[in-house]
């Protein structure tokens, strides 16, 4: 089967992969000109299946006036007259209730912990490298208020099977020794142990090249121009480059999808929410992080890539708008400041953004569009290198008519539909 896949990130690279591993025809178009150029390029680097939670939750409209009122905020709206985005944030407020709130979590943890392990396949079988560690992710809380919190969060982790620490002063320092220096900061951490970090960027180049020697073409520099439909089904794709077609299609384009579906008429809740992430040189290895650091206060999570540190998160709601501002930099550089102010030099750091295809409720959107011959892989939000092997994996068995190895209840489109 001929397969054409929409879009060179981690989720659309990786299912180039698994598609040509079952023997099937790929090429993948990318108006880019290389694999993971954009959301891909430098995100926080967790591969976090244990962290995976919705951003809709109970409390969160409260916090939401909280954060927006830090000096260091997590969350940054940019007012403008935005349907989609009224749209979307009204979903979201019908998904910040305990039920749903379970409901999500458990659907999200699902399909990260099943990516996790397909991952660690992928890796045991190929060899990939991308600066892949498996120390696990910590979780600081700055407040007791913030720790008893957690409570609802570590329910369902125990209900997922998901293992977890939960640690004092003394316990996080121990496996994060650089924290030392600013213990007294904290109150405790959540820590999950079957958690990894790497470069998603690395990870993306390396398994376009791995999915190119089993047979995927990778054509770059092509813009997509729109979706041309023959009844109920998807006829081709339009491009700069001319009209392609193929047995199937999978619109992997992150928050770029919707705007290729609209004039379809398939409207997807996904809406494009900016993050920005700092790197920087590890300048004294001591003080630096061993893995991934979760500042619950900033939302900033610090991860340790190599030789570098990324610091990555804050939200903004600004549509499509992939201007830097400095005043997130400034709280990037504080985060990182204030928990290994030693560890590296912000100096040298480079400043990116990139737009995170969000869904209300958290959880992504991946198989049938409504459209024949048209498949879905988006709307994965911050958990997109998280959930990608798994995504890959999943879209491959879907495309081939296979049975998926885990169920896919309430990971689809219908769920909107009801």
């Amino acid at each position: 089967m001929k397969v054409l896949i929409l879009g060179s990130g981690v989720i659309g690279t990786t299912a180039a992969y698994y598609l040509a591993k079952a023997g099937h025809e790929v090429e993948v178009i990318d108006r880019q000109s290389a694999p993971a150029m954009e959301t891909s390029y430098a995100n926080a680097g967790e591969v976090s299946p244990g962290y995976s939670a919705p951003w809709a939750g109970p409390g969160v409209p409260l916090k939401a006036i909280k954060w927006l009122l830090m000096r260091h905020r997590p969350l940054v709206i940019r007012p403008e007259l935005d349907p989609a985005l009224l749209r979307w944030c009204l979903a979201m407020l019908r998904n910040c209730t305990s039920a749903r709130y379970r409901i999500n979590k458990a659907r999200m943890v699902r399909l990260a912990e099943y990516s996790r392990d397909c991952l660690r396949e992928l890796r045991e079988d190929t060899g990939i490298a991308y600066d892949a560690r498996q120390q696990g992710t910590l979780q600081l809380f700055r407040t007791q208020r913030q720790l008893d919190d957690s409570g609802k969060d570590i329910e369902i982790l125990r209900e997922s099977g998901v293992a977890f620490e939960l640690l004092d002063r003394a316990g996080y320092v121990r496996h994060e020794p650089a924290l030392d220096l600013v213990k007294h900061k904290f109150v405790g951490g959540l820590r999950l142990p079957g958690d990894e970090t790497g470069d998603c960027f690395k990870f993306t180049q390396n398994i376009a090249v791995l999915a190119q020697a089993l047979g995927a073409k990778f054509r770059f520099g092509v813009d997509i121009q729109g979706l041309e439909r023959d009844g109920g089904e998807l006829r081709s794709v339009r491009t700069d480059a001319g009209e392609l077609r193929a047995d199937a299609y999978l619109l992997a384009l992150g928050s770029y999808s919707p705007l290729l579906l609209a004039p379809l008429g398939i409207r997807i809740p996904v809406y494009p929410v900016k993050g920005y992430s700092l790197t920087l040189p590890i300048s004294d290895a001591r003080y630096a992080p061993e893995s991934t650091i979760m500042d619950e206060t900033h939302k900033v999570a610090v991860t340790r890539l190599g030789d570098r540190i990324r610091v990555g998160g804050t939200a903004e709601l600004a549509g499509y708008d992939r201007r830097l501002h400095e005043s997130r930099r400034r709280t990037l550089n504080h985060v990182v400041a204030d928990l290994f102010p030693r560890g590296g030099d912000p100096a040298q750091a480079e400043f990116w953004t990139g737009l995170r295809p969000m869904t209300p409720d958290g959880t992504p959107l991946l198989g049938a569009s409504g459209l024949g011959k048209l498949f879905l892989a988006t709307g994965h939000g911050t958990l997109g290198w998280t959930m990608a092997a798994g995504t890959g994996r999943v879209i491959a068995d879907l495309i081939g008519g296979r049975q998926a190895e885990i169920s896919l209840e309430g990971l689809g489109l219908e769920r909107y539909r009801r």
